[in-house]
């Protein structure tokens, strides 16, 4: 008798610690998203950026718990991680772990039309997708901690994460999926070291024409080349003010009236192209020094923005195929302006960003490029 009572109070007390645990779904996370129901129907919730946004984000948080469940060794009826799924009727299919250190990195996440059936939900809404492929950052604890260091010093040197184990097996899993599904129904999103492997992978699908939406909060830019480059812009910038200061030469500036027609044909067909193509979506604040050079304006100029809730970004001259969201609340530590919370948050409030962006041009220009000798 006293050892059914003895496992019955350690079953209650697991169970206040689940329900009252300081990263459960509902202490946590959006405390004003609804669950979808038969108004999906009519009026998809996934048309509407903020609820994109938001279940990206959790579905990113799932990732982070997934790792941290295996670690502490919760039950099927403790883990965390799938109290972040199940609002969204989406379930966990595959888990991506490092064979390095058994970590996982990664997850493939379904919409789960059985779930959506028990709620009278017979089709998948317009815009959700079939399959989100979610990929988290650094985590700072034993035993991710050496794996996740490498890939962000990878980065730091090179700018780059090819060449790693994770970036592979993504990009393998994916393609793999897209196959399967068809580029449409595919949705990558990540966080931090995380949206850099998703934005290594995206543009990598992209050289090969292949285009899938993708959401990316704090993107890593920090890398001793864009250092380097940033210094080396500056003083580009400066020498071009100077230049424009000295009589030209219009007999050698001047273009034919046949290349003038030319580049504003190949602009006019490649603003047409970015419009018919998903362009990723980042997510940025201007207190997190890790994602700070997207927010960097190209050809030293300097940053103009407007005050708008959730607006995106439509860079000048509509030159760069991205969504660009940007937050700034002024003086922040930097893992609050880091962390992936924030971008569920009720109170949000995204700025529209009038400027180009040195990294953005960089990063992903060259692939809405249409190749002149095609």
């Amino acid at each position: 008798m006293n050892t059914y009572w003895s496992f019955r109070k350690k079953s209650m007390e697991r169970n206040h610690s689940f329900h009252h645990h300081p990263k459960a779904f509902h202490v946590l996370g959006p405390q004003h998203i609804s669950s979808p129901g038969w108004r999906e129907l009519i009026s998809s919730s996934w048309k509407d950026e903020s609820y994109k946004r938001i279940t990206m984000a959790c579905f990113v948080q799932a990732v982070y718990l997934l790792e941290l469940d295996r670690q502490e060794n919760r039950s099927t009826e403790t883990a965390l991680a799938p109290q972040w799924l199940t609002p969204f009727k989406y379930k966990l299919v595959e888990v991506l772990v490092d064979e390095r250190d058994g970590s996982i990195f990664a997850a493939v996440l379904e919409w789960d039309q059985t779930a959506a059936l028990a709620d009278f939900i017979p089709v998948r809404p317009t815009g959700a997708p079939k399959v989100v492929l979610a990929i988290r950052g650094t985590l700072l604890r034993n035993p991710t901690i050496r794996r996740d260091i490498e890939d962000d010093l990878r980065y730091l040197a090179w700018e780059s994460l090819k060449g790693s184990f994770r970036f592979d097996r993504v990009l393998t899993d994916i393609k793999s999926i897209i196959n399967i599904q068809g580029s449409k129904n595919v949705s990558i999103t990540g966080h931090s070291l995380g949206a850099g492997f998703a934005l290594e992978v995206y543009k990598a699908l992209a050289a090969d024409g292949t285009y899938i939406e993708a959401h990316l909060f704090n993107p890593p830019s920090v890398s001793l080349a864009m250092s380097f480059r940033i210094l080396g812009g500056k003083a580009g910038f400066v020498w071009k003010r100077f230049k424009s200061m000295l009589p030209s030469n219009s007999q050698n500036l001047g273009k034919s009236a046949d290349e003038a027609a030319a580049e504003v044909t190949e602009s006019r067909i490649t603003s047409e192209l970015k419009q018919m193509l998903p362009m990723p979506h980042l997510y940025v604040n201007t207190g997190d020094y890790i994602c700070y050079y997207y927010n960097y304006p190209d050809g030293g100029q300097n940053s103009i923005f407007h005050s708008n809730k959730e607006k995106e970004a439509k860079l000048r001259n509509g030159q760069t195929g991205v969504k660009l969201f940007v937050v700034s609340k002024g003086k922040q530590r930097f893992l609050e302006a880091h962390r992936l919370q924030q971008w569920w948050s009720d109170d949000l409030e995204f700025q529209m960003a009038l400027n180009n962006s040195m990294l953005i041009s960089r990063q992903l220009n060259s692939l809405y490029t249409i190749n002149s000798s095609s």
